[in-house]
């Protein structure tokens, strides 16, 4: 699966959710956590159980409210259904987090004949406890495919304005790219970037952000999906290349060579071949979600 961009829709407020699941977000996130006063928990989860059920053009999640709040359990109540695509988990800190959802999930799952697993959990890791953890909570159990960093809470944890040129982030990013190919998941979804006007900014961060190792973004306005879209998508150029490593080592494999030069003078073994075949299953998934996006227009 890829996941380019994820974007986040107050589940109180319809309009925002019925436009959000027609754009061309690989995913959206119906928020039930911070986006939703606590007034309003009850009512939100009753218009997210309705929004799983309208037609929409991508993967459908919903953003659950943290353990701690004791809002959880409900929550996942409501939502859980064969609609649903997954859970995102927010201020995911340690295994215990993780196995006591995956459990309710299972408990969900098997009476309501949803297969056992069936739902994906992403943990957001945002803050100190959860980075110091990223490898814990990225084993803790099989439904977590995937990684996602909270960029927000985690500078006010660690008590740091978050700045332009974000080095005081790239630790926590670091961490969990490397966590993530420890524990053999996918590659993880970076945070949100937060000025809905900075385009050029996003598009900046964006790439640094696939340069570090991230498969995708947490979006928070329409306007970024596309921005965010393009620079997760390899490029004609970059797809072209792929082909070209992996058939050129095909070839000098079945004549029993396995390292070559290609004729740009780039060296090529096994683990420049393996991006490359990576970086074509990737253009090949994201060829499916752009047919699947036209047959449903």
């Amino acid at each position: 699966m890829v996941l380019r961009s994820l974007l986040f829709a107050p589940g109180n407020v319809s309009r925002r959710v019925e436009k959000a699941l027609h754009l061309n977000a690989d995913a959206v996130i119906l928020d039930l956590e911070d986006a939703v006063p606590l007034t309003e928990k009850r009512l939100t989860r009753e218009l997210i159980a309705a929004a799983l059920n309208q037609p929409r053009n991508s993967r459908c999640y919903v953003r659950v409210n943290a353990l701690s709040t004791g809002l959880t359990i409900d929550d996942l109540t409501a939502v859980v259904s064969p609609q649903l695509d997954g859970i995102i988990l927010p201020k995911a800190e340690e295994a215990e987090d993780l196995s006591k959802v995956d459990w309710y999930l299972s408990y969900l799952e098997d009476k309501r004949s949803l297969p056992i697993g069936s739902i994906d959990l992403i943990p957001l890791v945002e803050n100190a406890k959860g980075i110091r953890n990223a490898y814990i909570i990225a084993t803790a159990v099989q439904r977590v495919k995937r990684l996602c960093f909270g960029a927000i809470d985690y500078t006010a944890d660690i008590n740091v304005q978050l700045s332009v040129a974000k080095m005081e982030i790239l630790y926590a990013r670091s961490s969990l790219v490397n966590a993530s190919a420890a524990a053999a998941l996918e590659s993880p979804i970076d945070t949100v970037y937060p000025n809905i006007r900075d385009i050029d900014g996003l598009r900046a961060d964006t790439i640094i952000a696939r340069g570090l190792g991230f498969q995708g973004k947490l979006v928070i306005h329409p306007d970024q999906i596309e921005p965010v879209n393009e620079i997760f998508s390899p490029s004609e150029e970059e797809i072209t290349y792929a082909e070209r490593v992996v058939a050129a080592f095909e070839q000098a494999e079945a004549a029993g060579h396995a390292a070559i030069t290609l004729d740009d003078g780039k060296f090529i073994d096994y683990p420049v071949v393996r991006n490359a075949q990576r970086l074509l299953a990737v253009a090949a998934a994201i060829r499916k979600i752009r047919c699947k996006a036209t047959e449903i227009t």
